[in-house]
């Protein structure tokens, strides 16, 4: 194998979930420039992953019954790893994934105050599989990954799994449900320290009335929830903050007719996308997704990404088009400074591994001992990120991960590693270069050496590589230092 092109290999990791070989040498060819303008631009791109799912030769799925996606949270969470798999548009699902963390919505709640149809149908249906043309959560943050912030929180408000995730549909004027309207300021744009308490009882009564109503009776499987504003639960009189709301300064959303009353949400909506803070808290969190949690965020990168947010109007195409080709995302130092999530570490193995004949299914319950069940996080603020990630047992679920997909991998592992190792230093070389772990120290090093030389004189024959390369990929997979991407 040529030596590896490493800075490609860290944008697949980054900005994508990893690359099978074949995939590193089509955009090693392509180069830098225009794998990050495809990445952005995915549009371009048809996304017909979905109809690879039941096809040879692509990472398989396990269910009871017909595979439905729109109607079983398992099969649900089956066709989003099976996407970040074979996606040919990567920065889409991986923009999904930051989403979901962002807005963090669970399943449980949803389908507990609903059904388990309804509740699947809200969180992950395509419009073509919904009875009344509407997608569900995951599917609004692929729609809107790179697209218009703005745009997207009042799509987000709208959404029926929010909308009984974070109380809207019980939010009325006789009883102003605050949930949303202290979420929507602390955790979706500007963040604590820039509203007050009484910001929040106004936020309240700017969303009173936008709820939902039930198409169809509760026992029809062919009826759904749908946003509706509701004239006559919304609240008029006019609300006061301690942040402007409008260009002019003004802290003040006017009293309005209830008929007219849903403008004060989306005022609120433009004023938060609008807010300093909110650019500048974005900026953060994606540095920390996509550049580095060990590294402080370059100031004068995130002031460049904060303004290129305000100057294009909330565009997050803009701001990823920046971030991707900034010299802190390409640099070294960043290289290897951020800690997989569980669906990220799982996604990677899978690339660099092999997949022939491995059910999604199987990294499911794999997935949930990490500390990441999709369509679960733990609570409004998402999951505990970085380091967060490591407890002794989530440490041991992703080391026994590798010793499952290893072990279901062994035949085709061995097969490609035949004639490939005629000594052990060469047969380590090919995996490391093949896979993506940080630098292994000396100790490491000579630790997965010593792995190959156990046993006997090492000769390179069939018999030893089918025995010896397995369980060097599980190593590789199960160590430290491939936890970090």
């Amino acid at each position: 194998m040529a030596f590896p092109d490493l800075e490609m290999m860290h944008v697949l990791r980054r900005a994508a979930f990893g690359a099978r070989p074949e995939e590193l040498a089509d955009f090693s060819k392509r180069g830098l420039a225009e794998t990050i303008d495809e990445f952005i631009n995915f549009t371009r791109v048809a996304d017909d992953v979905d109809d690879k799912i039941g096809t040879p030769g692509y990472v398989g799925t396990t269910s009871n019954g017909a595979f439905s996606p729109s109607t079983v949270i398992n099969d649900a969470r089956q066709r989003w790893l099976f996407r970040m798999v074979h996606s040919r548009r990567p920065l889409q699902e991986k923009m999904a994934l930051f989403w979901h963390n962002h807005f963090a919505t669970a399943y449980s709640k949803v389908s507990g105050n609903t059904n388990a149809l309804d509740g699947t149908r809200m969180m992950a249906a395509k419009r073509s599989e919904h009875p009344g043309k509407l997608q569900g959560q995951l599917e609004l943050f692929r729609e809107y990954a790179l697209g218009n912030f703005r745009d997207m929180l009042v799509e987000v408000a709208k959404d029926p799994a929010m909308l009984v995730w974070l109380d809207g549909r019980t939010n009325t004027r006789r009883q102003p449900q605050e949930n949303f309207g202290r979420e929507i300021m602390e955790l979706f744009t500007m963040g604590v320290g820039f509203y007050t308490e009484p910001d929040v009882y106004a936020a309240a009564r700017v969303f009173t009335g936008w709820n939902l109503q039930r198409v169809g009776s509760g026992d029809d499987t062919n009826g759904y929830y749908q946003f509706q504003y509701i004239a006559n639960n919304h609240e008029t009189t006019a609300k006061d903050f301690s942040f402007s709301i409008y260009a002019d300064g003004s802290k003040t959303i006017p009293a309005r007719s209830a008929a007219n009353g849903m403008q004060d949400g989306l005022d609120l909506i433009e004023a938060l996308a609008r807010h300093p803070e909110t650019g500048r808290r974005l900026a953060r969190k994606l540095w920390n997704f996509f550049v580095s949690e060990t590294n402080q965020p370059d100031e004068f990168l995130i002031r460049r990404l904060a303004s290129t947010y305000q100057t294009s109007g909330f565009s997050m195409a803009a701001v990823m088009q920046m971030l991707l080709t900034s010299r802190d995302f390409l640099s070294p130092a960043n290289h290897f400074t951020k800690y997989s999530w569980p669906a990220e570490f799982v996604v990677k193995s899978l690339k660099e591994v092999g997949h022939a004949g491995f059910s999604v299914n199987t990294a499911l319950t794999p997935l949930a001992n990490m500390g990441q069940q999709l369509f679960e996080p733990p609570d409004v603020a998402g999951w505990d990120l970085g380091r967060n990630w490591f407890s002794t047992g989530a440490m041991l679920a992703r080391m026994n991960f590798a010793a499952t997909l290893t072990a279901n991998q062994r035949f085709n592992i061995s097969e490609g590693a035949r004639g490939k190792g005629p000594t052990p230093e060469a047969l380590l070389t090919m995996y490391l270069e093949q896979l993506s772990p940080a630098t292994y120290d000396r100790a490491a090093y000579n630790d997965l050496l010593d792995y190959l030389r156990t046993g006997g004189t090492w000769t390179g024959n069939d018999a030893q590589i089918g025995i010896k390369a397995p369980g060097l990929l599980h190593l590789i997979v199960g160590s430290s230092e491939y936890q970090f991407v």
